[in-house]
């Protein structure tokens, strides 16, 4: 049997006289949202809900009509089996933009709701008065954009990728606009053209005195810009960490579905009212994610790592959600720790910054990783590296499949192979073997060359 507590509401059926619009918005205005089912009795009984896809409609319909500021984008509405039977579970997260309220009846004690205990409670006028005065200075839907010549090919362009239409409306629809109707902030932010870029830095060593590459990306949506940053993380999560008879192995740096999860999240939760944009820096032994903001009001630090969802930029979460980028509120994080630590986050007063340890260490004097040399190398010493490792691996899947042929991988054959004399070859193979690149192995007569790393016996 189920309980009620501070994050879970029962009710038996949707009905008119249900006002599931209160529930929603105490949910809202608490610093944990919560859970509301319906379908379970008071008692913590699962009755189930007999028209369940009509009434999510319903339910749908209801919190974004009768709910303001927006709640877009801070609720799910699905369907959970409990004892065998369906009934309907409305997650909603903690707004950003408190007070929320009925909107039929505004800013008042009639409108504005609170969880409190397992009841949802009226606000007061001081906590109303309050929470808007905060809302007013925090929220990046009030801040009108330094341009209002703004143009939307892009957003557009994501948008029909996913077999959405945006009509005439749709910057009232996406919340891109001021009280004034003038275009806000976010709608700059995922404008064709803006001033905000995202850098990306990389570095040959452990700290910050070796910068080998600097990008920048932006100047354009956000979400074309969140687009080329993991585009260009996923070129770089891959190191050759070391190359040996008869295989090169390829390790992933980091797990690239959690740090796409981290990545995503330092750009839509940044706190872009000082025009700080979230950076990302390549070390030899970790990525660093850092994002302006630290915690948002009201929520601790064992709110976050529970999964509790507080949006800071709920107009960008609601875009990003639209158009893929962002899945089910409250589990990004979750699916985040069962990869990587506690520790790897550290909350500063006004930065958070995310530490992704690598799995394999990069060094720019590590000298057990033969590629590193040859790049050093003259295009027919080149050659005969990827020769020899070629022959190998061939002869290696001829075994697994019982045909194997008999190939010696000798000078002669080296020579032929390449098509020059066997001196050249030779001279070529001794610089290799000064190197400790290449091996002998076996007799004179019968033995082979293999590629090895440097110091590996």
């Amino acid at each position: 049997m189920l309980t009620e507590t501070n994050r879970i509401e029962f009710k038996r059926e949707l009905t008119r006289e249900l006002d599931i619009e209160r529930e929603v918005v105490a949910f809202l205005n608490y610093h944990e949202g919560g859970v509301v089912y319906i379908g379970i009795d008071d008692s913590g009984n699962a009755v189930g809900v007999k028209d369940i896809d009509g009434d999510i409609l319903k339910t749908k319909d209801r919190i974004r009509m009768g709910i303001s500021p927006s709640p877009m984008g801070l609720f799910d509405v699905t369907v959970e089996r409990i004892d065998e039977v369906p009934v309907i579970k409305i997650f909603v997260a903690s707004g950003s933009e408190k007070p929320y309220y009925k909107t039929k009846y505004g800013l008042s004690e009639r409108g504005c709701f609170l969880r409190v205990g397992t009841a949802s409670e009226p606000m007061t006028s001081k906590q109303i008065e309050d929470l808007y005065a905060k809302r007013v200075r925090q929220s990046l839907k009030n801040i009108p954009s330094p341009h209002q010549d703004l143009t939307f090919r892009q957003l557009r362009i994501y948008y029909d990728s996913q077999g959405l239409t945006l009509n005439d409306s749709f910057a009232k629809t996406l919340d891109l606009l001021t009280t004034d109707g003038s275009y806000n902030y976010v709608a700059y932010l995922l404008a064709d053209s803006n001033s905000m870029s995202i850098k990306l830095a990389k570095y040959t060593g452990t700290d910050r005195d070796d910068l080998i590459e600097n990008h920048e990306y932006g100047y354009c949506s956000l979400l074309k810009a969140t687009e080329q940053v993991l585009n260009r993380l996923q070129v770089e999560n891959t190191v050759k960490s070391s190359i040996g008879y008869p295989y090169r192995t390829d390790t992933p740096l980091w797990n690239e579905r959690a740090v796409r999860e981290l990545v995503i999240n330092a750009i839509v939760h940044n706190d872009y009212f000082n025009e700080v944009p979230p950076k990302f820096e390549l070390f030899s032994d970790r990525l660093e994610i850092t994002s302006a903001g630290s915690l948002p009001n009201g929520m601790s630090m064992s709110d976050f790592f529970n999964g509790v969802s507080n949006p800071r930029n709920k107009e960008l979460m609601r875009v990003f959600r639209d158009v893929d980028l962002v899945e089910s509120l409250g589990t990004g994080l979750l699916r985040v720790l069962k990869v990587y630590k506690k520790e790897d986050f550290v909350f500063m007063d006004n930065f958070t910054r995310v530490i992704i340890p690598y799995a394999v260490t990069l060094s720019n004097t590590d000298e057990n990783v033969a590629e590193k040399y040859i790049n050093e190398l003259s295009e027919r010493q080149q050659l005969i590296i990827k020769t020899i490792l070629g022959i190998a691996q061939n002869v290696a899947e001829n075994v697994a499949e019982n045909v194997a042929e008999k190939i010696i991988v000798n000078t002669k054959y080296l020579s032929e192979r390449l098509g020059v004399n066997r001196k050249t070859v030779q001279r070529d193979l001794t610089e290799l073997v000064e190197k400790n690149l290449v091996r002998w192995v076996g007799s004179d007569k019968t033995g082979h060359w293999e590629v090895i790393g440097k110091g590996v016996e």
